[in-house]
């Protein structure tokens, strides 16, 4: 076989195992391009394959930090409208990004407040929706969100519900 057309099979298949699989095996494919470009274009089937890990090394870090910045999108919308409820209001949240990706929306209803020498603390309830129907099915989540007696700024303070929600991307 003609090392160009082989280079044009390993790129389909790559694209494809991309296509049908989805995020969790983009660095994975894009890695066993490269290796096997490398391999053809060197006719050396290790530096191919070091090639291919640290492509696929580098490609799953750059997904992982994408969706820890979409996902904490999501924490910094719902923080935020925490801090704009008295206790025991309800108001919708959402976060709409470019890419069609981790987009959210839901409710949010502040359960209590409580301070220390540090930070005012704020429990609340989330839900995050399935869909963008009105009767879509909705999760519901307890976290935290605290400002600094010293900044203005609500944050998204528990790891938990996050963890459940989220994975380990937090």
């Amino acid at each position: 076989m003609r090392p160009g057309l082989r280079l044009i099979l390993a790129a389909g298949v790559a694209a494809s195992c991309v296509i049908m699989s989805g995020c969790g095996s983009i660095g994975a494919a894009a890695g066993a391009a490269a290796g096997v470009s490398t391999g053809v274009v060197t006719s050396n089937p290790a530096v191919g394959f070091g090639v291919g890990i640290a492509v696929q090394a580098a490609t799953d870090e750059a997904i992982q930090r994408l969706m820890k910045r979409l996902h904490s999108d999501q924490q910094i919308a719902i923080a935020t409208t925490v801090g704009d409820l008295p206790i025991g209001d309800t108001k919708p949240w959402s976060v709409k990004h470019r890419l069609p990706v981790e987009n959210g929306h839901g409710d949010v209803r502040v359960l209590r407040e409580f301070s220390s020498a540090l930070a005012t603390c704020r429990e609340f309830a989330f839900s995050v929706a399935d869909g963008d129907n009105p009767d879509a099915h909705r999760d519901w989540f307890l976290a935290q969100a605290c400002k600094g007696n010293d900044s203005g700024a609500w944050k998204w303070a528990s790891a938990e519900p996050a963890v459940e929600r989220w994975g380990n991307l937090q």
